[in-house]
């Protein structure tokens, strides 16, 4: 096992992986730029190192300064969270050139299922249901010509990254040379990789998504789905386990096409493959992420496990001691809703000092969170404060959970998008479990007919 583990993040996700390590008894090393100096992660690591001005691209994102950092502390494994570098392939190899263990799969797995277009084609051969898509696009003309061929509507998606950059839907011909050059350029600066391919669109999809986790002695689990529908442009803000739209027959299928894949791809670690379900049920493969995810806590609730400490295990070479079930038994419900600090009627990020902070609590009640009364929430990040999740027995009875603790979260001298989720809650599409990702489009249509 591990003695020292340099934590590559910040926010709400360092301290998540800070509190695994010190569960384990591994010693931990937190990085952080100029503007988190105060950082709740930096006072609770037993070290810590400063690795540049707040500029991500010169601290988060600066490979040499974090490899210097986990040389200069001895720490003999870095852990990259999620975003910033955690699916930087080059990141994985110059760590494992250094001696430094990377705690995520092998730079040639994440190649070959981080680049979109040829995780689609692992997709193909290993039998996962696929949507009628393209290569990679060349020019506009190779576009016009692929997407008359696939069928209006289609959807632009960049080949090396997600997160709703680089993605563009194009419902007739003339649209396709603007939204091309307009997707390609956000690829570029988004993913440093201009590369975009085209796959059709579905009009009010469900966004389903399946957790799985593999070791090093060959062991693959699967263990279970994520509802990730409620999304606005892109953006997840509400997710669930299970997903209600899923049957046990679906969940079976589904996993045992998945451990295949996994396994014949040699791929060891934490892993989510995404899927787009239609009207009919019919799910269709979208990305691999090869990374814990943000919405991660979700599963963990439902099964009981600490998926961080897993993947650090597996990452050190342990056989996991987890039980050969086929499909891993979950226990009731869980929710989770993403407290930004955003303002909630037009969503642009709100930065600035949090005077007041009093998170939820009580009975099946757990957040995430990296902020404190007190901290001021930099310009420079991504604007996500805390992670509200609840677990219950029942779907109903976590809905009910989620809206008392919504009602309990004060943030003070900041705006939050709490308003947001409390109109979710109470959504008839969110309350029957039938929400597409136009759900939030259509709730603030309405909201906005309404004066609100």
């Amino acid at each position: 096992m591990f003695k020292k583990i340099l934590i590559a993040n910040r926010g709400e996700i360092a301290l998540r992986i800070l509190r695994a390590c010190r569960e384990m008894g591994i010693a931990t090393v937190a990085v952080h730029s100029d503007a988190d100096s105060r950082a709740l992660h930096v006072r609770f690591a037993d070290e810590s190192v400063c690795i540049g001005p707040a500029s991500a691209t010169k601290s988060y994102l600066h490979i040499p300064a974090i490899i210097s950092a986990a040389e200069i502390t001895g720490a003999d494994a870095i852990h990259p969270g999620y975003g910033f570098l955690s699916e930087n392939a080059e990141f994985a190899r110059l760590c494992g050139k250094c001696n430094i263990a990377f705690i995520g799969p092998t730079p040639e797995a994440m190649r070959a299922w981080g680049d979109k277009v040829t995780a689609r084609g692992n997709a193909e051969r290993f039998g996962l249901p696929l949507l009628t898509g393209s290569p990679v696009l060349q020019n506009a003309e190779h576009a016009l010509q692929e997407a008359e061929r696939v069928g209006f509507p289609v959807i632009m998606k960049a080949s090396g990254g997600g997160g709703g950059r680089g993605m563009r839907i194009v419902r007739q011909a003339s649209e396709v040379a603007s939204n091309f050059a307009a997707a390609t350029r956000e690829a570029e600066v988004g993913f440093k990789n201009p590369d975009v391919y085209l796959e059709k669109f579905v009009e009010k999809p469900r966004h389903i998504e399946f957790q799985v986790l593999a070791d090093k002695h060959g062991g693959v689990w699967t263990l279970g789905e994520r509802e990730c529908s409620l999304q606005r442009r892109h953006q997840k803000v509400i997710e669930e386990a299970p997903s209600p739209a899923m049957t046990a027959e679906l969940r079976q299928r589904m996993g045992e096409v998945i451990r295949k894949a996994i396994l014949e791809t040699g791929y060891t670690s934490l892993g989510t493959l995404e899927f787009l379900m239609d009207e009919k049920k019919d799910l269709y493969f979208l990305e691999m992420n090869t990374r814990v995810q943000v919405e991660h806590p979700v599963t963990e609730m439902v099964t009981g496990l600490d998926l961080v400490q897993l993947q650090i295990r597996a990452a050190a070479g342990e056989k996991l001691d987890l039980p050969d079930t086929r499909e891993w038994n979950m226990r009731g419900h869980s929710i989770e809703c993403r407290i930004n600090a955003e303002d909630p009627k037009t969503f642009a990020p709100w930065p600035g000092l949090i005077t007041e902070y009093s998170p939820s609590g009580g009975t099946g009640v757990r957040v995430d969170s990296g902020v404190y009364g007190g901290f001021r929430v930099p310009p420079d990040y991504d604007s996500l404060l805390a992670k509200l999740i609840v677990h219950a027995p029942t779907r109903p009875e976590a809905i009910a959970r989620m809206r008392r603790a919504l009602d309990e979260f004060i943030v003070g001298g900041i705006r939050t998008n709490l308003p947001l989720h409390k109109q979710l809650l109470d959504d008839p599409e969110m309350i029957a479990g039938e929400m597409t990702t136009r759900t939030i489009e259509r709730v603030l249509a309405e909201a906005k007919e309404r004066g609100e």
